[in-house]
């Protein structure tokens, strides 16, 4: 099962994706909530309804062309975010392989979906790309550890973790955060596909192409922390909920690792595509 938000004319709504068409969940059946976050706060009784609607001679359809999308879940309690968890990714920029988790967060005015552009801020000369794996948590707990937080994931979908490198990197005391969540810098989509659809996130194939050219091109099998070791790293510090983002990392081929470093520019398009979740496509334009 796949879920997404669509743009409706009654705002954004949870959607089945389905035959190339999105049902709007809520038209369909009035007793259905609204949102993504809502539907996965209500737990697995209610992700059986939703797929019942597959069933529904009424359901209401609408073709995947006519569809603006959102991203999945596009009102997140959190956006927590990994650097530096892939092997390559480290020895490209000449890093020490991690010890721990390294984290930092986005914020919900960062999310968009596939087809939204990616804005470059006039205060930002480096804008990067950075293809990734995105968790999408699907029940409220702490979990105790790896294999218990395992239960913890609602489904995955496609992200890219763009980053101001000049402001993550030359600010000073590095502001990670700062550089990361400029307003469009978090495409998530096309869908939230759910983790019965993914019998192991960690054999992946995982591509970032920039106007076609190929620039990251790898396998979740370069994870150094793996989904449910974070989650249950994560737990030690806060509740996780469901509807949380966990962009995961990414791979080696980044811009400003490159000789010479390539940053995004107006007119680029840049595409993040993996393995069974799909492809995520952005325009790149000038703030």
């Amino acid at each position: 099962m796949r879920l997404a938000t669509i743009q409706t004319t009654h705002g954004p709504r949870a959607a089945l994706a389905h035959d190339n068409a999105f049902i709007d969940l809520h038209a369909s059946d009035p007793a259905l909530p609204e949102s993504v976050r809502d539907i996965l706060d209500s737990g697995p009784a209610m992700l059986e309804r939703v797929r019942a609607v597959l069933g529904k001679a009424n359901a209401v359809r609408q073709p995947a062309s006519a569809v603006t999308l959102l991203a999945p879940v596009p009102n997140p309690r959190k956006i927590i975010c990994l650097g530096l968890n892939y092997r390559d990714h480290a020895a490209e920029t000449a890093a020490a392989v991690p010890r721990d988790p390294i984290l930092f967060n986005k914020y919900a005015t960062a999310l968009v979906g596939t087809g939204s552009s990616i804005v470059l801020p006039p205060v930002s000369q480096e804008v990067d790309f950075e293809a990734e794996l995105v968790v999408v948590i699907g029940k409220r707990g702490r979990p105790k550890n790896a294999q218990e937080a395992a239960e913890f994931v609602a489904g995955y979908s496609v992200g890219n973790d763009v980053s101001a490198r000049d402001w993550q990197l030359k600010k000073d005391g590095k502001q990670w955060m700062v550089g990361k969540t400029f307003d469009t810098f978090a495409p998530v989509g096309p869908t939230l596909v759910m983790a019965d659809e993914v019998p192991d996130p960690h054999r992946l194939g995982i591509v970032l192409r920039i106007n076609g050219q190929t620039m990251q091109q790898s396998n979740t099998d370069q994870m150094i922390f793996r989904v449910p070791q974070v989650l249950a790293y994560l737990a030690q510090v806060f509740t996780l909920e469901p509807g949380d983002i966990i962009f995961t990392g990414t791979p080696p081929g980044v811009g400003f690792a490159r000789k010479p470093p390539v940053f995004l520019k107006p007119g680029d398009v840049v595409e993040v595509e993996i393995e069974r979740l799909g492809l995520l496509r952005n325009p790149v334009v000038a703030g």
